[in-house]
């Protein structure tokens, strides 16, 4: 459960985006705050994943807010998308170089905000398989960096184009969700090759992953296409 603090002036709005946050899965709503002081000290607080961070506060600005959060060792860790009504170029630019991870203009959809949040928990779940390896390679950091998907055609090598557009229709004509074993017997595929494709997706976000529980033994991992 990846945990969000909502940052904005607007105690309307603020509500607003704490909706979206909850109607989007695998993520959470840890806190609220109006003014910067208060994001400040609810990030050092609370230690959220993820600060939606409004740029008009009414002590310090968001490009302030996020340039202290960087410089405490205690929240540089934290991802940071801006939510701002600013479109000048300046603005923008401090957003880039303080390490924010995307800049969401106001007003925005849900469909917006959820895409966003997506993209955060495909870029959490990268790093975590990247931890576990003893070092990366280019496409790994390419893949990190700029979310551009692994090999050629945009797939992990010995994946094909062909049977990925078979898996993935399989999972759009079932929005359920289906196993690794359903998914085989649906494509006609073996079941370690069906795994592999769906664990791809779901590393890159284009699909979600929940646990299935039967009566006994181990829960299965099912895998629903993202809409």
């Amino acid at each position: 459960m990846i945990r969000v603090l909502v940052v904005d002036d607007d105690f309307m709005v603020a509500k607003v985006h704490c909706g979206y946050i909850q109607r989007t899965e695998g993520f959470t709503v840890a806190g609220v705050a109006h003014t910067g002081a208060d994001a400040l000290e609810a990030a050092h607080r609370l230690r959220p994943d993820l600060v939606l961070l409004d740029i008009y506060l009414p002590d310090l600005d968001g490009l302030t807010v996020l340039r202290r959060l960087r410089a405490d060792q205690s929240t540089v860790d934290i991802d940071v998308v801006v939510i701002t009504a600013a479109r000048d170029v300046d603005t923008i630019r401090g957003a880039m170089r303080g390490g924010a991870l995307h800049y969401l203009i106001k007003p925005f959809s849900y469909a917006a905000l959820r895409d966003q949040l997506h993209h955060v928990s495909a870029l959490h779940r990268k790093l975590d398989r990247l931890a576990r390896q003893p070092t990366a390679g280019q496409e790994d950091v390419d893949d990190v960096f700029t979310g551009r998907p692994r090999g050629a055609g945009g797939l992990p090598k010995g994946l094909t184009t062909q049977t990925a557009e078979v898996i993935e229709r399989a999972l759009r004509e079932h929005p359920d969700g289906l196993s690794a074993t359903e998914c085989a017997e649906v494509t006609e595929l073996s079941r370690p090759s069906a795994r592999r494709y769906l664990e791809h997706f779901a590393e890159t976000g284009r699909a979600e992953v929940r646990l299935r529980y039967g009566g006994t033994g181990r829960p299965e991992r099912q895998y629903r296409w993202r809409v």
